[in-house]
């Protein structure tokens, strides 16, 4: 996941052709008023970049982008970007692919990023990292699964499509620091023909990016992407959801059954300090997306 494949993102208006987005860049920002945080594009892989453009073109889909309305890169003044390394204002933007792996049985997998990580340590995510130069997306997706997770998802087992985009920086708010990464995350919908309970038994998961993880239910993950960062939550809980979450926790080598607060998986992300223990507030974009696809598939 640590390794880059740096500058992929093209973008494009019209017909006009498509230009490297600089590190500096709103994504987001170069298809929707200044005030707004999200537009529908086009969007696909051409000659190893990923191109976003606001027309369509020969094997693009359609599909939303979204950044956080507190994300650094709208907010950043001139002065501050011109304090950034010259390296870093040059790099571009990357691309990052995230699988969220539905079971047959609508538990969805969530990871914990080991708490070494440089970049969203600690924090709750699908599984997924950078694309690798000549991968399409759905290799990029199902060669991070493995990796992550030990999960190879055999053809045929599973059926898959595109959820949508999210502009990611990190660190998340000013407030925590000047931009060090900037990604365009592809969440991509893995629907796979087995339940939780097989998958789970050939989890042998990467203790060096991933320190726990768990299989989430559809009443438990509708909570937590009803949360919005921003709002006091004050540690409340839903009195329809259990207090505690069945996952399994990585440490010393060995994965071990345990229980997990589920005031944790509700936390929002801090506007100022340290981070805490949350669900991104990316992945919380990507199941409400998913909660859509089960809504239009129980009609």
């Amino acid at each position: 996941m640590e390794s880059l494949a740096r500058g992929l993102v093209r973008l494009a208006k019209g017909s006009a052709r498509p230009e490297r987005a600089g590190f500096l860049q709103s994504i987001t920002g170069h298809f929707c008023a200044p005030h707004e945080d999200e537009a529908m594009v086009s969007c696909g892989l051409d000659q190893n970049q990923f191109v976003i453009s606001d027309s369509e073109f020969p094997g693009s889909t359609r599909i939303l982008l979204k950044r956080p309305s507190f994300c650094p890169i709208k907010h950043l003044e001139e002065r501050q970007a011109a304090t950034l390394p010259e390296a870093l204002r040059g790099r571009g933007v990357d691309v990052g692919v995230a699988v969220v792996l539905q079971s047959v049985d609508r538990r969805v997998l969530l990871t914990r990023r080991a708490k070494n990580l440089s970049i969203f340590p600690n924090i709750w995510v699908p599984p997924g990292g950078h694309m690798e130069p000549d991968e399409q997306l759905l290799e990029a997706g199902l060669r991070e699964l493995q990796e992550e997770t030990g999960l190879r998802l055999e053809p045929g087992r599973f059926s898959w499509t595109m959820l949508g985009l999210w502009e990611s920086v990190y660190p998340p708010t000013l407030s925590r620091g000047l931009p060090r990464r900037h990604h365009v995350v592809v969440y991509l919908l893995l629907l796979s023909t087995e339940s939780h309970r097989q998958l789970q038994t050939r989890i042998k998961a990467d203790g060096s990016e991933v320190s726990a993880y768990a299989w989430l239910e559809p009443h438990v993950l509708e909570c937590i992407a009803a949360v919005e960062d921003g709002a006091e939550n004050m540690g409340h809980v839903p009195s329809n959801l259990p207090p505690t979450i069945k996952a399994t926790e990585l440490s010393g080598g060995s994965a071990q059954p345990t229980e997990l607060p589920i005031a944790t998986f509700l936390n929002t992300a801090p506007a100022a300090g340290e981070d805490v223990e949350r669900v991104s507030t990316g992945t919380r974009f990507a199941l409400r997306l998913w909660l859509d696809t089960l809504a239009v598939r129980d009609k």
